[in-house]
C-alpha cells in the first residue's frame, strides 16, 4: 500500500469517528458482557507460548526470503465501501473473555475498507497458544450488503480492539492496519498513532511498511488490571517480535519490548514511531481553508534530550515535504504532544480536537546516538495523517543483528515528565513590520508565549530576556515582556531573511539572571517566494 493510501486510511478513521471519536460505536449493539462464549478454534492441540519463542520465530523468519501476505479476501468484501463496511458490527456473545470475570475483553475487526491483510489472532492461557477461528456468526452484517455464512472458514481477520471493566462499551486500545495502533486515556477520546516500526520513511524511494501478520493475547489473571499482546511483525527488511503490557487509566500505558532481526541494511530504521495529523494551527495557517480555527491532532514534538534539556518545536504544514533530525545519545523521552486544550480555539463538536491525547515515548535502556526525526508532509484536510515522528539509531541495522528496543508509551492528556522550566504555551506568526510605518522590505514576525516555571513567581523588575539564535537572516524588534494572561512572558521578534528561499532554523529560550528559565523552543520556516511588503 502506498504512503498516503495508508495514512489517509488511518487519519480517515479518526477525522470520521471511526476509530477517533467513538471507535466503539461500530463494535457492538449493548457493550454488556456476554452471557456466553461462542468463540470457535481452529483445531489442533494448543502449542507451547511465549516471548523467547516469539523471537526464536521472528529470527527464522528473518532468515528465509520474504513472503509478501496472500489474502484471498472475497470480491464481495474487497469492494466494500465507508457505508457498507461500518455497517457490521462485531457480536458481543462472541467478545474474547466477554464470558468471564475479567477486566478485559477484546473484539475483532472485520476484513475489508483499507484493511484487505488477514492477521491471525491467538488465545494465550497457561503456556499454550491457540489460533481463534473466523466464523460469520460473530458479525451482525446489518446492511453491509454481506451474508452470513458465505465466506470461507479460513478469512481471518482485520485486528482487533481491547476493552476494560471500566467501561465495556468504549473501546481503550485497537490494532489494525499494517502495524498501527491506538490508545486512549481517561478522556475517552482517540487521535494519533503509534506504529511497530518505520522503515524508509521520508526518502525518494518507496517507504516499506512493515505489517503485524499474527498477534497473541494472553488471558490475564482474573484482578489483572494489565493486558499482554503480543505481536509477529514481517517486512521485505525485517521481521521483528513485540510485546506489549497495556495498563488503561487517565494515562494509559504500554511497556513495548522489540526485539528486530533485519533480513538486509536499512537505510532509515524508524524506532518507536508516531503518526499524526496538523493541517494548521495558530502558528501556521497555510492551509487554514477552514471555518474552524485550529485543526490538528497534535500541535508540537516535545523532547527531553539525554543532558535533559527540554526542547518544543511546533508542528507545521509545509508546502514542501520537510524532515528534520535532531541528534542525541540516549534520550529521555519524546512525544507528538496537542498542549493547546481549549474547546474554543477548535470549536468541533464532532471529533474534538481539544481531547485528542498525546503520546509520550519513554525508553527503557539506553539507546545510544542517533536522532529523533521529524518527517512534516504537505496536507490540504485533515483526512491525511502528515506527520511522523520516531527514533533513528546512529548505525544502520545489518543482516543477521538482534537489535532489542525497550521502552514506555503514555497515552492521554497528562505526560508522565515535564520541564521544571517555563514551557511554550503559544506560537504565533504573521507579517512583520511596525504598524503604521511603511513597510520598506519584507520580514516575518514570531510570537511566542511562555508560562510555567518560575515565571509566575518573578518580581515585576526582574530582567528576562530571550536568547535568539536564527540560521540565516537578521532579527529585528526583539522584545520580551510579562503577559499577564498566562503569568507569563511574551516574546516577539522579526525576522529579515535574505534572497534564499530554503527553510531557516530558529531557536529561542528565555533566561533570568543568565540560567535558562525555560524549555527550548525549535522552529523551522520557509520564506515565501512572493514576499509582498
Amino acid at each position: 500500500m502506498k504512503r498516503r493510501d495508508l495514512l489517509k486510511a488511518s487519519a480517515a478513521l479518526a477525522a470520521a469517528g471511526f476509530p477517533s471519536a467513538p471507535l466503539w460505536a461500530a463494535a457492538n449493539g449493548t457493550g454488556k458482557p456476554a452471557a456466553a462464549n461462542h468463540l470457535q478454534y481452529v483445531g489442533g492441540a494448543p502449542q507451547s507460548f511465549d516471548y523467547a519463542w516469539l523471537k526464536g520465530q521472528a529470527r527464522a523468519q528473518a532468515g528465509m526470503a520474504y513472503q509478501a501476505p496472500v489474502s484471498h479476501i472475497p470480491s464481495e468484501v474487497d469492494k466494500l465501501g465507508w457505508d457498507r463496511y461500518h455497517a457490521i458490527r462485531y457480536r458481543d456473545d462472541h467478545a474474547l473473555w466477554g464470558a468471564d470475570n475479567l477486566k478485559f475483553r477484546a473484539n475483532f475487526f472485520h476484513l475489508g475498507l483499507y484493511f484487505k491483510n488477514p492477521v491471525q489472532i491467538y488465545e494465550v492461557q497457561n503456556g499454550k497458544a491457540q489460533e481463534i477461528a473466523y466464523d460469520p456468526a460473530m458479525f451482525d452484517y446489518g446492511n453491509s450488503g454481506l451474508q452470513a455464512g458465505a465466506f470461507p472458514k479460513d478469512l481471518g481477520f482485520a485486528g482487533f480492539r481491547v476493552y476494560s471493566r471500566g467501561d465495556w462499551s468504549r473501546d481503550v486500545a485497537a490494532f489494525l492496519g499494517a502495524s498501527y495502533f491506538r490508545a486512549v486515556g481517561g478522556q475517552w477520546q482517540y487521535g494519533l498513532s503509534a506504529r511497530g516500526l518505520a522503515v524508509d520513511s521520508g526518502m525518494a524511494k518507496p517507504e516499506e511498511f512493515p505489517i503485524f501478520t499474527t498477534f497473541w493475547l494472553e488471558r490475564p489473571a482474573a484482578a489483572s488490571d494489565r493486558l499482554v499482546v503480543y505481536a509477529l511483525l514481517d517486512s521485505p527488511s525485517v521481521a521483528g517480535a513485540y510485546r506489549f503490557e497495556i495498563q488503561p487509566g487517565d494515562t494509559l500505558t504500554m511497556d513495548v519490548d522489540v526485539a528486530l532481526y533485519p533480513r538486509k541494511a536499512i537505510e532509515r530504521l524508524g524506532v518507536a514511531p508516531l503518526t499524526s495529523m496538523f493541517q494548521y494551527g495558530e502558528n501556521d495557517r497555510r492551509a487554514a481553508t477552514d471555518w474552524r480555527p485550529e485543526i490538528h491532532d497534535s500541535d508540537g514534538l516535545q523532547m527531553q534530550r539525554g543532558n535533559g534539556e527540554w526542547v518544543w518545536r511546533p508542528l507545521t504544514n509545509p508546502a514542501k515535504m520537510a524532515l528534520n533530525a535532531f541528534p542525541d545519545e540516549n534520550p529521555r523521552g519524546f512525544g507528538l504532544l496537542q498542549r493547546d486544550r481549549n474547546f474554543d480555539h477548535y470549536q468541533d463538536d464532532g471529533v474534538y480536537y481539544d481531547r485528542r491525547p498525546s503520546l509520550w515515548v519513554q525508553p527503557k535502556t539506553g539507546w545510544g546516538k542517533g536522532t529523533v526525526e521529524l518527517m512534516e508532509i504537505p496536507t490540504e484536510d485533515e483526512t491525511f495523517d502528515n506527520i511522523v515522528a520516531f527514533w533513528k539509531p546512529e548505525k544502520q541495522p545489518q543482516p543477521g543483528q538482534e537489535l532489542l528496543f525497550a521502552y514506555r508509551l503514555h497515552w492521554g492528556a497528562k505526560m508522565p515528565a515535564e520541564s521544571p522550566l517555563a514551557h511554550v504555551a503559544a506560537t504565533r506568526t504573521g507579517k512583520g513590520g511596525i504598524v503604521g510605518q511603511k513597510r520598506e522590505y519584507f520580514s516575518w514576525r514570531f510570537v511566542i508565549d511562555f508560562a510555567g516555571g518560575n515565571l509566575p513567581r518573578l518580581a515585576g523588575n526582574a530582567k528576562v530576556s530571550a536568547v535568539i539564535t536564527v540560521s540565516r537572516g537578521t532579527v529585528e524588534i526583539v522584545s520580551t515582556r510579562p503577559l499577564d494572561a498566562l503569568h507569563g512572558y511574551r516574546t516577539m521578534f522579526d525576522l529579515k531573511p535574505d534572497a534564499s528561499n530554503a527553510p531557516i532554523d530558529l531557536r529561542v529560550y528565555l533566561t533570568t539572571d543568565g540560567k535558562p528559565a525555560s524549555e527550548t523552543w525549535l522552529y523551522q520556516w520557509s520564506p515565501p517566494a512572493d514576499r509582498q511588503l
